[in-house]
């Protein structure tokens, strides 16, 4: 089992639909929050976070911070939606990193496919 590691409902993304994801943290030792990066590659576009763990919020951002505290049971969920029109498909990087002190302890990578 990983120390950390990030999973979507589907990893066929469409425009304006709900992107679900999880992050599950394994890791045994001390850690303040975690990061979730996006990227959307050879694109200049972002993501909309538009929750985390059942709070609202309305983002239009790459980074998504989470602190520990928000986290009971060490997990995350959250929700995304990306809404620019597109001709061709893209890859969407996922990458989730456990941070203590301001610095990467550990991370775990998912790609998924815009269409």
């Amino acid at each position: 089992m990983k120390d950390i590691e990030i999973a979507l409902e589907s990893l066929d993304i469409r425009k304006d639909s709900e992107i679900r994801g999880t992050i599950n943290v394994n890791y045994s030792g001390k850690y303040d929050s975690i990061v979730l990066n996006t990227q959307i590659l050879n694109s200049n576009e972002l993501m909309t976070f538009t929750s985390y763990n059942g709070k609202k919020i309305s983002q239009k951002a790459s980074r998504l911070f989470i602190s520990k505290d928000s986290m009971p049971q060490n997990k995350a969920e959250f929700t995304a939606v990306i809404s620019f029109d597109t001709t061709q498909s893209h890859d969407v990087k996922f990458r989730a990193s456990i941070i203590e002190q301001h610095k990467e302890i550990e991370n775990d990578v998912l790609f998924a496919r815009y269409f």
